[in-house]
């Protein structure tokens, strides 16, 4: 699978007249090589992937990391640095761009420091962007690719069906965030088991939870804290960071409350909420363009009296955001195999309700990956 990304990779260098790539960003070294989790987070230790169109590929990381790097990463050579020995990262560099006439980097994802080096050794008329080279390719999934997706449809599933059963008058946020994260990874650790060989791929969901009640509902990301819950309230749960099985992301969102919804403005706000998705999910299909499906769910909350709202969605995959967005002035046109998170959502000054689903597109529509009533009769706990 790798090594096919790779040559795939090279080959679009070559159409876009690039010579050498410097890949930086976390996801793409993954999907590029299949080497993750080596930190995954700014430590002021860069991993440098350098993608040569007609040459070898090159890993330049951490020497701490080596093992992890021997053992996952499909590239032709690995240079490893150490803290304070020689030039570190930079010792490799200038002969790998030696020579390119044209080197294509990831602005928005190359650490500070490394920026600050490359634009020091290659001229600015050599440098361009890979970005949206890397962005194109990733827009449709592989057959391996949305079967991962589907496997973290179930898991998603699962961490909802427990966060909600989790979900009591008495209970703090905090209580619904293990008990969802323990769902998660018991599913996450089944699929893995049964269907994949990769013995290092974690099950385990990693990422604060969101989630909000009571007077706290309008925090869009609010994580789950000590708060108590009580009756009458509204909760929101949201996954699109806990949804994140074999590094593949999705998004899922629902709103509860707990004993009965007694407030009429707030069933009233949930209903739009509710029409503002099915409005997007029913215009999305092969063919249209990605703000289209935005216009559609944008008219119906507008339609509603509601100011404009944020973006409807966006594509997921091995990153948590992916091109290309379902929001205004988008206009990439949808095709069968793009995975999308779709969201409807309203909010007042007092309340705010948001519903959200992942989704495949297909040949004539979408294939859902997650799945959680919406009803309100049905989210009345």
């Amino acid at each position: 699978m790798f090594e096919e990304r790779m040559n795939a990779f090279r080959d679009r260098l070559a159409q876009q007249n690039i010579d050498v790539a410097l890949i930086t960003d976390d996801d793409n070294v993954y999907y590029l090589t299949g080497y993750f989790d080596y930190l995954h987070m700014e430590f002021g230790r860069p991993t440098i992937l350098v993608v040569h169109r007609d040459g070898p590929s090159l890993l330049i990381t951490p020497s701490l990391d080596l093992a992890a790097a021997r053992a996952a990463a499909r590239v032709d050579r690995i240079a490893a640095w150490n803290d304070g020995m020689g030039d570190e990262w930079r010792a490799e560099l200038p002969a790998a761009v030696a020579g390119a006439d044209s080197v294509a980097m990831e602005p928005a994802h190359m650490p500070p420091p490394v920026r600050a080096f490359v634009n020091g050794l290659i001229p600015p008329e050599k440098m361009t962007t890979v970005t949206p080279v890397l962005s194109d390719m990733r827009m449709i999934k592989s057959k391996a690719e949305l079967q991962m997706a589907r496997h973290a449809g179930q898991v998603a599933n699962a961490m909802m069906s427990a966060g909600r059963a989790a979900i009591a008058p008495g209970v703090p946020e905090y209580e619904v965030a293990l008990a969802i994260s323990q769902a998660g990874t018991r599913k996450a650790a089944e699929l893995l088991a049964a269907h994949y060989a990769e013995a290092d791929m974690s099950p385990n969901t990693h990422f604060l939870q969101i989630m909000a009640s009571g007077e706290n509902i309008t925090k869009t990301h609010h994580r789950a804290s000590a708060r108590i819950m009580q009756h009458g309230e509204p909760v929101f749960l949201c996954f699109c960071g806990m949804t994140n099985f074999h590094r593949f992301k999705l998004g899922f969102d629902r709103t509860f409350w707990i004993g009965e919804a007694a407030d009429p403005r707030q069933i009233a706000l949930y209903e739009v909420a509710v029409a503002s998705q099915r409005a997007a999910l029913d215009a999305l299909r092969p063919g249209v363009t990605a703000e289209a499906v935005h216009a559609a769910y944008a008219e119906v909350i507008q339609s509603a009296g509601f100011d404009y709202p944020f973006r409807c969605g966006r594509a997921t995959g091995f990153s948590f955001l992916e091109a290309p967005q379902l929001v205004t002035g988008d206009k990439t046109v949808l095709q069968p195999g793009m995975v999308l998170a779709v969201d409807g959502s309203v909010s007042s000054d007092s309340f705010r309700a948001q519903v959200g689903d992942s989704v495949i597109v297909t040949e004539d529509g979408w294939e859902p990956l997650t799945d959680h009533p919406k009803a309100v009769a049905e989210v009345t706990l």
